[in-house]
């Protein structure tokens, strides 16, 4: 189909921030948290031109014409739906932190998504199956790990078959505590990607595959798995080189028993099972050291079990 979607028609949707990998699970698993980035969009008249108001992360740094992400793709995705050259404004209200490996992009691609799909539903296009919104986030993303629990809630698993993204939802231990630590500096996902090796020896690969399939188990059902699940041998520590400070932040975690993550690419840190009171005396002995710099933010997040949610 071939239109125009009624000026004045209006969509708003929610989306939470996401951690990928938790250790092991490399490009396949990731968590929902309960940070939510919301986007009203308007249709505007066709004689008008787009616009997108941005408050909370990002204001006065992310664009706010044609080339803003979530603008960029909702109006890509209106058109492959039939409604071409659609003119919107865009509200977007942004509490994820930006380059911190909270996937804040794909919680973006994602909300565009979501936007499109209940806005040309709304005019009578069929709505779209969350494997087709999830290959249509890939295509933006690249993978899939961060847009499969921003669509779904909860944890994730993720994956690829024949060129299509899929992704099955796992259901969280309703006790599961996370505490984020968020450093006031990023990182680009590029630049930490960029350090990887190409391939990684055939132990190291057996152990993550163990820890990855423990870690599902953990998540769902037995959370004091958490310590030994969230073992990693095959990303985390090539990244020392330009996340020290994260690394050595993981490293006293794990010395004090909690199950910390870099979450993501970084340079975020993330702890399951483990509350602020716990986290703390480790960051202030972090403070005490000869790199001490600014404080980074420490804060307790539940898990965020709807992904994406239209109002």
């Amino acid at each position: 189909m071939t239109g125009r979607l009624r000026a004045g028609s209006q969509v708003r949707v929610s989306v939470p921030a996401t951690s990928a990998n938790l250790g092991p699970g490399y490009d396949c698993l990731g968590l929902a948290l309960e940070i939510r980035d919301a986007v009203r969009a308007t249709v505007l008249s066709p004689d008008r031109a787009s616009q997108v108001d941005v408050t909370g992360e990002g204001k006065g740094t992310v664009p706010g014409d044609a080339t803003h992400l979530v603008l960029r793709v909702l109006t890509d995705v209106l058109a492959r739906r039939g409604f071409p050259d659609t003119r919107l404004r865009l509200e977007c209200d942004n509490h994820i932190p930006h380059a911190r490996g909270l996937g804040s992009s794909a919680s973006a691609v994602v909300a565009a998504i979501a936007a499109a799909d209940a806005l040309a539903a709304g005019a009578g296009a069929p709505a779209l199956a969350p494997d087709e919104k999830l290959s249509l986030a890939v295509g933006v993303e690249g993978h899939p790990d961060n847009a499969a629990p921003a669509l779904l809630g909860g944890a994730a698993i993720s994956w690829t078959s024949a060129g299509r993204a899929h992704a099955a939802r796992i259901d969280v231990d309703a006790g599961l505590d996370c505490t984020i630590i968020v450093p006031p500096t990023g990182l680009s996902t590029s630049v930490a990607r960029g350090v990887l090796p190409a391939t990684v020896p055939h132990a190291d690969a057996a152990h993550n595959a163990a820890r990855a399939a423990l870690l599902v188990h953990a998540l769902g059902n037995e959370p004091a798995l958490l310590f030994d699940a969230t073992e990693d041998a095959i990303h985390q520590e090539y990244r020392r080189g330009v996340l020290p400070e994260s690394l050595d932040m993981i490293d006293r975690l794990r010395a004090a028993g909690l199950a910390a993550v870099l979450s993501g690419a970084g340079p975020a840190v993330l702890v399951l099972g483990g509350r602020p009171a716990d986290v703390r005396p480790v960051i202030d002995s972090l403070a005490q050291g000869p790199r001490p710099g600014p404080a980074p933010a420490v804060r307790h997040v539940g898990v965020a079990n709807r992904g994406a949610v239209i109002e």
